[in-house]
């Protein structure tokens, strides 16, 4: 499993400062991020969906790092979020873009659990869960957008994701550091795989002391 990019630790005034950019990135939908964080910070610690050092940086490594995924997604856009965990990206993607419609994918009952409750508590009228692993969702070649974050190596996720999508349809996986050297990896495993055009991007420059590293797929 490959962790998104963020610093070890996010000081206090960061964190405060990436709160307050949440109002322009999360809208009309920034009350729902707020209690989102709380639910991320109590139930989500307490049920080992993050890690309690999270608490302190649940806006900067969590809410904001998902939700800046928006500047990639297309409008309207039927997203799948595969190997969902504790709802990231997914979560903040479809409070932050009330105009798509994001399902949660996740094999994990007690994930499934929370992701359901937090659906239910937060009144996400955009949003549905589906138990299930990436390769026994049904039908395939539906979505116009597939995320992840930190599910895992770029060779092995494209092979669950790029069905999944529609033609023309995009995988967008948030990764790390290590995004070019995973690009670079799959390109070098197999000459077609060229014709998926993977490239690294980032998003929330200005919003994120580290934006968040994208590797984008297009089937």
């Amino acid at each position: 499993m490959t962790e998104p990019d963020a610093p070890d630790n996010v000081s206090r005034e960061t964190e405060d400062e990436a709160k307050e950019n949440g109002k322009q990135v999360f809208g009309d939908g920034y009350p729902m991020a707020e209690e989102y964080a709380s639910l991320l910070a109590g139930d989500g610690v307490v049920r080992g969906l993050i890690g309690p050092r999270e608490v302190g940086r649940v806006w900067e490594r969590h809410l904001l790092n998902c939700a800046v995924l928006g500047e990639l997604v297309t409008r309207d856009a039927d997203v799948l979020d595969i190997g969902s965990g504790a709802g990231l990206p997914g979560i903040p993607l479809a409070i932050a873009r009330p105009d798509i419609w994001v399902t949660l994918v996740e094999p994990m009952e007690r994930r499934v659990t929370f992701l359901n409750e937090v659906v239910e508590t937060l009144k996400l009228p955009n949003v549905e869960v589906l138990r299930a692993r990436a390769d026994a969702v049904s039908p395939k070649g539906k979505a116009d957008v597939v995320t992840s974050r930190a599910v895992a190596p770029l060779l092995k996720l494209a092979h669950w994701c790029l069905p999944l999508a529609r033609r023309g349809g995009e995988v967008l996986a948030i990764k790390g550091a290590s995004a070019p050297d995973e690009v670079s990896k799959y390109l070098a495993a197999n000459r077609k795989n060229a014709a998926h055009k993977p490239r690294v991007v980032e998003c929330g420059a200005g919003l994120l002391t580290t934006p968040t590293t994208v590797i984008r797929l297009v089937r």
